[in-house]
């Protein structure tokens, strides 16, 4: 009885026989790590809370941005329409200044196409680049024109040197013989340079005819309204016009630009 009595009683034990009861230090580490556990818990919620009002502040900014971004466009629009309206007007009152024909060619739909052409100002660029190119190469051309007839002078005075020395050393009765055959000789040249320069015009009117229809082809396809390939005499002075016209344009576009500048 006595040994039986020395045996642990059940009461004593928590839970399994195979766990005892906590020290009272331990009792206590035990609260901390819940306490820190149910705070951490708690830390979470708030920062998920935290998170998702982030996330919600954010979808109203994006909704505000597609607002934002349409009203941009709105504005873009009525800004491209005031301008459009300002271009169509000014061409109205420069076309006042050509010959009645063209005034009469030159209807309403043309006149607003052309001015939306004209709208984001690459066609003004364009027809700078085309002029300039054409400016270069008249140049070029003119410039050989008087290379050609510089050398034609050269040829011309040489051979009259030439003919004169010999006449100066020619024998009175072959004299006679001497100038008719420098006659024949002289002609022979008048005639190669009449036919050099004949050549070199045709090359300048065809180099010329050239540019014509690239201009015709460029502004074609960008777009711009009245230009398309045409050996029609009308046709071209109206894209004369219309090119004189968009000149005219550029050049108070330019200048409205340097007075707000």
């Amino acid at each position: 009885m006595d040994e039986l009595k020395a045996l642990p009683q059940p009461s004593r034990f928590h839970g399994s026989p195979l766990q005892p009861l906590p020290s009272p230090k331990a009792a206590r580490a035990e609260g901390t790590r819940t306490a820190q556990g149910e705070g951490g818990v708690a830390g979470r919620r708030r920062r998920v809370g935290t998170a998702q009002a982030r996330c919600g502040g954010a979808m109203s900014r994006f909704g505000g941005g597609a607002g934002g971004l349409e009203a941009a466009e709105a504005r873009a629009r009525s800004r491209q329409q005031e301008r459009h309206y300002r271009l169509l007007s000014e061409l109205q009152a420069l076309v006042k200044a050509l010959p009645s024909p063209c005034q009469q060619r030159l209807s309403y739909t043309t006149l607003s196409d052309l001015a939306l052409a004209l709208l984001d100002g690459t066609v003004f660029e364009i027809v700078q680049g085309l002029l300039e190119i054409q400016h270069l190469t008249e140049k070029n051309l003119y410039s050989q024109r008087l290379q050609l007839h510089s050398e034609h002078r050269g040829m011309k005075q040489e051979l009259f040197h030439r003919h004169k020395e010999a006449q100066q050393c020619c024998r009175p009765h072959n004299l006679p013989l001497l100038r008719a055959a420098q006659q024949r000789e002289m002609e022979a040249v008048e005639q190669r340079i009449r036919e050099e320069q004949r050549m070199m015009d045709e090359k300048i009117v065809l180099e010329l005819d050239q540019k014509v229809i690239d201009q015709q082809s460029t502004l074609e396809k960008a777009g711009v309204s009245g230009f398309y390939i045409t050996t029609n005499p009308q046709e071209l002075t109206l894209q004369m016009n219309l090119l004189e016209l968009i000149r005219k344009l550029q050049q108070k576009e330019s200048e409205s630009e340097k007075a707000f500048s």
